[in-house]
C-alpha cells in the first residue's frame, strides 16, 4: 500500500502548504510531516504535535455529545426542538427535530455566510462576546429557509442550535459537555476548546494570507462553539476515529445512525448525522474550513486507514487531500 510521497511533497511545495499531514494504515504510519510556521512572528515551526483549529470539523463532536444524551434518554432523535427552546426563537418551526438538525435537514435559517471569502468579518459585535451557544441566540432568530425534512442544506446555525439544546437539556456548559462526553471517553489528550486570547505554545496561530502576520483572531468566536472551533493534533485525529469505530464514545447502534446517509444528500458527498460519508462507500470524514483554518480527516474503518491534513492558513488542505484520495481509491481497489 505505497503512498506517492513525491507527488504529495510536490503539492506541498506548489501550494506553500503550512500545517501537518499524517497517513496511517493499521499500526503503520506511512507518512507524517509538518510544514511552515505555527507562529510566524516568533519563528515557531509546526510539528506533528501542534494543535490546529478544526473549524467545522468539530461539528462531529457536537453530534456525539447530543447522541450521548440520546443514549442515556435525556434527549431523543425525534424530539421537537421546541421542548428546550420554550418561547425562544419563535421563527423556528415546531416540527424541527434533533434528527433534522444532525442531518442538516431542518430548514432553519442561517446566521453565517458559509460561502464568504475567508478574510471577511461575518459576525456582528466583538468576538469575545461569543463564548456559549446562548450568546448566539439573537443571531439564530431568523426565518426558516425550508420546511423541516424537505431537503439537505448544510447549516452552521442548525449546529449552534444543537449545542444550545444539549446545553439546556444537560445543564452543562457546551464546551464542558463535549469534554465529558466525547474528548475524555475517546482518550483525546491534545484536543480541546482553546480561547484565542490565551492560546498555549502548542497551538498554531491561524493566518489569513501567505507571508503575512495577519491572524484570524477578529474573525472567529473567542472560543469554539457547537458549529466548530475546537483544536486537535493529527495523532488525536487517529485516536478519535478508532474510539468512534469501537463504540467508546456512543453505542454502536448510534454510530450506525451517524454513518447512514440521510435522504436528499449529494450523491458524491453524502452526510449522516454529524459525519460526511464521501464516495466510495465506507469512508467517514470530518471537514472544516474557516478564516485561517482548514482541516480534513478521513477514516475507513473496514481497512483501518486514516489520513489527516491540518492547516493554519485558509484554503491549504484541499490540494493535499486530492492526492491522498487518489491513494485511497487505489488502496481500496
Amino acid at each position: 500500500m505505497e503512498l506517492d510521497t513525491d507527488a504529495l511533497l510536490a503539492a506541498v511545495t506548489e501550494n506553500d502548504f503550512t500545517g501537518v499531514i499524517r497517513v496511517e494504515a493499521g499500526e503503520e504510519c506511512l507518512f507524517e510531516q509538518a510544514f511552515g510556521m505555527a507562529d510566524r512572528a516568533h519563528g515557531i515551526p509546526n510539528t506533528a504535535d501542534t494543535q490546529f483549529g478544526m473549524a467545522s470539523g468539530s461539528k462531529t463532536f457536537t453530534a456525539l455529545a447530543v447522541l450521548s444524551l440520546v443514549a442515556e434518554g435525556t434527549m431523543a432523535l425525534d424530539d421537537s426542538v421546541r421542548r428546550w427552546l420554550g418561547s425562544d426563537l419563535p421563527q423556528i418551526d415546531d416540527a424541527v427535530t434533533v434528527r433534522h438538525l444532525l442531518g442538516h435537514r431542518s430548514g432553519v435559517g442561517e446566521y453565517l455566510d458559509d460561502d464568504a471569502d475567508a478574510d471577511e468579518y461575518l459576525m456582528p459585535g466583538s468576538m469575545h462576546s461569543y463564548a456559549s451557544p446562548e450568546d448566539f441566540v439573537p443571531l439564530l432568530d431568523v426565518p426558516m429557509l425550508a420546511a423541516p425534512g424537505s431537503g439537505f442544506e448544510y447549516s452552521n446555525g442548525g449546529f449552534v442550535l444543537l449545542g444550545l439544546l444539549a446545553q439546556r437539556a444537560s445543564g452543562v456548559r457546551y464546551q464542558e459537555l463535549v469534554r465529558e462526553r466525547v474528548l475524555r471517553p475517546a482518550g483525546l489528550q491534545h484536543t480541546d476548546f482553546l480561547r484565542s486570547d490565551e492560546l498555549p505554545g502548542s497551538a498554531a496561530v491561524g493566518y489569513l494570507y501567505p507571508d503575512s502576520l495577519r491572524t484570524n483572531i477578529f474573525h472567529l468566536p473567542i472560543e469554539g462553539s457547537a458549529d466548530g472551533g475546537a483544536y486537535l493534533t493529527v495523532g488525536d485525529a487517529r485516536t478519535f476515529w478508532l474510539a468512534l469505530a469501537t463504540g467508546a464514545i456512543v453505542p454502536s447502534e448510534l454510530v450506525d445512525e451517524m454513518t447512514t446517509p440521510v435522504p436528499d444528500h449529494d450523491p458524491e458527498w453524502p452526510y449522516g448525522l454529524g459525519l460526511w460519508l464521501p464516495r466510495p462507500g465506507g469512508v467517514w470524514a470530518m471537514v472544516g474550513a474557516d478564516a485561517g483554518v482548514e482541516m480534513k480527516s478521513e477514516h475507513v474503518p473496514a481497512h483501518d486507514l486514516t489520513w489527516t491534513v491540518l492547516a493554519n492558513e485558509s484554503d491549504k488542505a484541499g490540494p493535499m487531500m486530492k492526492h491522498l484520495r487518489l491513494w485511497r481509491e487505489a488502496a481500496l481497489e
